[in-house]
């Protein structure tokens, strides 16, 4: 096992963000994993994740080869946005589920990115190699993975200090007034739906999107929204709440009227991502068009 000595300014600290700060690769959700499977040692005993360190200590740790990937990849054809040795950027089509879930066994990007990166395997778990963030089934555009540990722990730390910027593009019901703001709510699961989430007064985890009227259009808005915070159908519940659900997005009451039945799909892009390169520290700004079918929608439903 390899040893480490705590300094004593390093006293007050928890085990856990002792780790991820000191020792390069590992993120700290991965050192937890260690931590409660046994594989640190704190003079010689075990401890939590959230032990309070000293200072002084005696740190043993052994992190053990990575859990093989227990999914065959598959040839599923990508169009890549941006690919270098640390992270490889996809504009996702509509329709592709980023990794496996009950009802969703194969055919995912994971599967397609095991198959076009034959050195992800293990990178940030099992079912969910390199994947920091994920974009819904029927939401199209930009998505980050990582080729390894170290940039997958860069990415997460970028995306929990929210310095990630994500700005997205969307066909909305209505004209919203006013035609620029901010939506600031909770968002928790819903109490009944089991596959939506609701916008509470209280409770969940806050959500915070900027967004502004682009294009007006007949019975409809292109808008671009910056999101703040990355939580589950977060643009798609507050435009809803704010009373002009996405075209098309049949959870949140964008399937309804002429509009929802001419699409198949909720009207919703990632268009583009700016981050800093985990290696570099160059600033990357990504980005990809608008999909054919948004496109159409538009140019059928303009003034």
């Amino acid at each position: 096992m390899a040893k480490y000595s705590v300094a004593t300014s390093s006293t007050g600290l928890r085990l856990d963000h002792w780790l991820a700060q000191t020792i390069p690769g590992p993120s700290r959700s991965r050192w937890q994993a260690l931590i409660r499977a046994g594989n640190v040692l704190v003079d010689g005993e075990t401890a939590k994740p959230s032990y309070e360190l000293r200072g002084k200590e005696l740190i043993e740790y052994e992190i053990p080869p990575a859990e093989p990937v227990n999914i065959i990849a598959e040839e599923i054809p990508l169009d890549i946005v941006y690919e270098d040795r640390d992270i490889i950027a996809i504009n996702k089509q509509p329709g592709l589920v980023v990794h496996p879930a009950p009802g969703h066994a194969t055919g995912t990007l994971v599967h397609a990115l095991l198959h076009h990166c034959q050195d992800l395997q293990g990178v940030g778990g099992r079912l969910r190699p390199g994947i920091v963030h994920r974009i819904d089934k029927d939401t199209s555009g930009v998505l980050v993975a990582a080729k390894h540990d170290a940039a997958l722990r860069s990415l997460q730390d970028q995306f929990k200090q929210r310095t990630v910027r994500k700005e997205y593009q969307a066909i909305v019901h209505g004209l919203p007034s006013p035609p620029c703001g901010t939506i600031d709510t909770m968002i928790g699961r819903h109490p009944v739906h089991r596959k939506k989430m609701s916008a509470r007064p209280i409770g969940g985890k806050q959500a915070i999107s900027h967004y502004e009227v682009v294009t007006k259009l007949r019975g409809a808005s292109l808008v671009l929204v910056r999101i703040e915070t990355g939580r589950t159908h977060q643009i798609r519940l507050q435009m809803s709440h704010i009373g002009n659900p996405v075209v098309g997005d049949t959870l949140y009451g964008g399937g309804k009227g002429t509009l929802g039945a001419r699409v198949r799909r909720q009207m919703l892009h990632a268009l583009r991502i700016e981050l800093q390169h985990p290696s570099s520290a160059e600033q990357l700004c990504l980005s990809a068009p608008l999909p054919d079918d948004m496109q159409t929608l538009i140019r059928d439903i303009s003034h």
